[in-house]
Formats: C-alpha cells, sequence, structure tokens
C-alpha cells in the first residue's frame, strides 16, 4: 500500500519582479526563525547557483534548487526529501510569481508558482509600495486571483515611506481581504552587493555574517513571525517505501577533483548531495591559489563562475595549469561556463586583455565584447561527456556574459533553448575534455 508522509510546512517568499527585496526577507526570515530555535529548511525555486550559499549562511542548513522546467518527478521528490527533520521550509522564488518560460520542461514551465502548488507553501508576496498607496493592492489581489488554486498567505510591504504611508497602503489591503504579514521602512542599507550575474558570491561578502544578523532583527522588528509560522503549510507527498534520495544524480566518477574557489563556485547543491550519497569522493582544490588537481583523481570538474574577473592570476597559476593537463592526458576533465572559458586557448578581459588559459580546449572567450546569455538549455550529446553516454539528453541553465571569440574543437552536443531553437554554444570536446557553456542540473527523465 502507498504510504503518504507529510513535509514540513513551508512558506514560498515571492514576489511580482525582481528587485523588491526579497532576498532581504528571505535572509532575514531564514535567520529569525533558527535564532527561534526552528531547523529552517531553505529551498530555491528555479536556476539559481548563488543564492543557495546566502541561504546555507543564513539557516546553517545546506538549501537545494527545486526546479520544475529542468528536474522530473523523481528528482523534484528526491530533492523534497531534503527537508526530512527541519521544523519549517521556507523557499525563495526568482523572478516574479508567475514568471516562466513559454514551453513547458519536464514537468513544468519554471514557475516559482509551479513550485508552490506543487509543495502546497502558502506564497509570501512581498510588495515594493514605493510611489504607491492602495493602488498596491490592486497589485497583491491580481496576483492573489491569478490562480485561485495557489496558497497565498499574505503579503509583506516593503519600502515604507511613513506611517500615513503604511495606514493608506493597509487599507486598499484590508478592502480586498489580503492579510498584511509585515511592514518594512525604507532603509537604504538593507541591499547585498551586487555584479553583472546579480548578487556577488556569499563567500566574498565583506561582512555577512553581520549583514544576516541585522537583516533578522529588521524581520522580527517589523514582521509578524508568528503569523507566518501560522500560515506554513505543505501538501501530502504519496511515497512507497519511506523517503529516498535515490534519485538524486549519480556520480560521474568515483574520486572527483573539484575545483571549489571565487572563480569556480557555481555548483549546484543537488548533484553534490547526489555524488556524496553514492559513495564519490569530492577532492577539493583552489585553481586561484595555484593548486593542482589531485593526481589520483578519476576525474577533474571545473564548475562556473567569474574567471574574467581573475584572468590574469589564473594565466600565472603554473602549478595548477600543469597539473590539469598532466591528468588530460590519460583522464576526463570537464569544465562548465567558466570552467569551460578556463580550459580554453584564451580569454579577453573587459579591458581587452587576452590572458592565456589552460589550452586543453581550443575555445577562446571574450568578455570585452559582451553579450548576454540567458535562459535553460537542452542538450543532446554528440559526444562522450563523464558520466553520461552519447545520445544522453540532460537540461541545464546558461547564464553568462562572455561572447565566443573562437570553438575549433568538434562539438560536444546539440544545444537547443527552452522553446527548442538550436544555438551556436554547442560544447567543445578534444581528447578527455569537455565543457559546455551550460550548468548542468539534470538528466532528461523523458
Amino acid at each position: 500500500m502507498t504510504e503518504v508522509h507529510t513535509n514540513p510546512p513551508g512558506v514560498l517568499i515571492s514576489a511580482p519582479s525582481s528587485g523588491t527585496g526579497k532576498t532581504t526577507v528571505m535572509l532575514g526570515l531564514l535567520r529569525a526563525l533558527a535564532e527561534d530555535g526552528l531547523a529552517v529548511q531553505p529551498f530555491k525555486s528555479g536556476p539559481d547557483y548563488i543564492d543557495p550559499a546566502f541561504h546555507l549562511a543564513a539557516a546553517k542548513r545546506p538549501s537545494f534548487n527545486i526546479d520544475s522546467w529542468a528536474m522530473g518527478e523523481d528528482l523534484l521528490g528526491a530533492i523534497a526529501t531534503q527537508a526530512q527533520g527541519a521544523d519549517i521550509v521556507v523557499a525563495e522564488g526568482s523572478m516574479g510569481l508567475f514568471d516562466g518560460v513559454a514551453k513547458p520542461g519536464a514537468v513544468g514551465h519554471g514557475t516559482s508558482a509551479e513550485t508552490a502548488l506543487r509543495m502546497g507553501w502558502p506564497v509570501v508576496l512581498v510588495l515594493d509600495v514605493g510611489g504607491q498607496a492602495q493602488s498596491a493592492a490592486a497589485t497583491a489581489l491580481g496576483f492573489r486571483m491569478y490562480n485561485p488554486d495557489l496558497p497565498f498567505a499574505g503579503v509583506i510591504l516593503n519600502r515604507c515611506a511613513s506611517p500615513r504611508h503604511e495606514r493608506l497602503t493597509r487599507l486598499g489591503m484590508e478592502r480586498a481581504g489580503l492579510p498584511v504579514l509585515g511592514v518594512l521602512p525604507r532603509r537604504g542599507d538593507l541591499t547585498l552587493p551586487e555584479r553583472h550575474l546579480g548578487l556577488i558570491q556569499a563567500v566574498e561578502h565583506p561582512d555577512l555574517e553581520a549583514a544576516i544578523t541585522g537583516y533578522a532583527a529588521f524581520l522580527r522588528e517589523h514582521v509578524d513571525l508568528d503569523a507566518i509560522r501560522a500560515a506554513a503549510s505543505s501538501g501530502l507527498t504519496p511515497n512507497s517505501g519511506g523517503p529516498s534520495s535515490a534519485a538524486l544524480p549519480r556520480p560521474p566518477a568515483q574520486r572527483i577533483a573539484l575545483a571549489r574557489d571565487a572563480a569556480f563556485s557555481f555548483t549546484y547543491p543537488h548533484l553534490l548531495k547526489g555524488w556524496r550519497e553514492a559513495g564519490a569522493e569530492i577532492l577539493p582544490f583552489s585553481p586561484l591559489a595555484d593548486e593542482a588537481p589531485a593526481a589520483d583523481a578519476d576525474l577533474v570538474w571545473l564548475p562556473g563562475g567569474y574567471p574574467e574577473l581573475h584572468a590574469g592570476t589564473l594565466a600565472a597559476a603554473e602549478t595548477f595549469r600543469t597539473g590539469l593537463r598532466q591528468h588530460a592526458e590519460t583522464k576526463p576533465v570537464h569544465g562548465e561556463c567558466g570552467g569551460y572559458m578556463a580550459l580554453g586557448e584564451a580569454l579577453v578581459d573587459k579591458d581587452g586583455t587576452r590572458h592565456q588559459m589552460a589550452g586543453l580546449l581550443g575555445l577562446v572567450t571574450s568578455y570585452e565584447k559582451r553579450k548576454f546569455n540567458l535562459g535553460y538549455r537542452k542538450a543532446q550529446l554528440v559526444a562522450p561527456m563523464p558520466g553520461f553516454a552519447v545520445g544522453t539528453e540532460l537540461r541545464g541553465h546558461e547564464f553568462h556574459y562572455s561572447s565566443i571569440v573562437e570553438q575549433p574543437d568538434a562539438p560536444l552536443a546539440r544545444v537547443f533553448d527552452a522553446e527548442g531553437a538550436e544555438g551556436p554554444q554547442t560544447g567543445s570536446v578534444r581528447g578527455h575534455v569537455t565543457g559546455t557553456f551550460f550548468h548542468l542540473i539534470a538528466e532528461d527523465s523523458k
């Protein structure tokens, strides 16, 4: 007989659009609830590899992505089980609540609303009420009614200018029948530093702990934490034999040398969790510190990151490059986005200076000639890459500003965007070395 277990109750923090302050609310809420003695499980809806590190810093518990476009049912279920043992779940949406892609992927369009519906998490809508008062209720009511099946907890009013502004805005919410869970006064010191891919990385923040502590105090003063806890809910998940993480991604090798530093840090947490749970050994090393990958590793994996900000350091890292080249003579090396760029022949920085990279692929990229590349990717492998045979279909995400100057090697895959249009960023293969511009999320389960 199929068992039914209940996930911990949760809420999803979302907004009408990016830039409304939901990350401040998310981090402050995670920390405030943890300070109250709760085990808080963070999640991130959508393909984001920066926010989960901030969530971990705030909640002291690893955060995982939930992505209805890239992940099939089994993987979504396995990721949901990561909340076992938590008292409450707090998930962060991406972009606006209903923003996604036009054509469905593995199980959906990649929207935060789909995540909330699937998991049964009521939405806490963060509204920037600057420049309006009662009219904010019309926006909130539109979001509430766009999908009446969507569980809805209430609103947090952000950037409120004065007590009078708050009174007027509350009047609108009361008229619309929308619970106000908190009102945050306007403050200019609450934004996190950003760069061209969004937030800076958690490891680069000059004093992240102090910032998160400040967010928690701010939330505690202006948000009804008890009301948010009371609003938290969860759907029932059918499960045979109890929760399992068995559907997490399998490791591409037994001993994996993984580049980990400020230049190479964009690895999805569910991948690393799956690799470790299947018994793989992760051997971290820092190219920026001129460290070579472990000589006895079976595979070297260079994740994405910001090599364009550290191109001179990487060009001078002879120990790293020598070790990488020696490994590639007999064993596989794979790079994603920034890692792919570092495996190439050269990288041109924003000032037009050309820096020599590892030279294991012929790829030449330029950050001087900036081109915005963003979106889901579906890849059909035309050559094998570590862990996957020819013909395998993979789902991932691409997000960078670099342009291709030269890409002379054999293509690794046919790569399509979310609407099925084929693109030129095919990845590359040369000998034991492979690279892609997309960040792997999952093997396609279809």
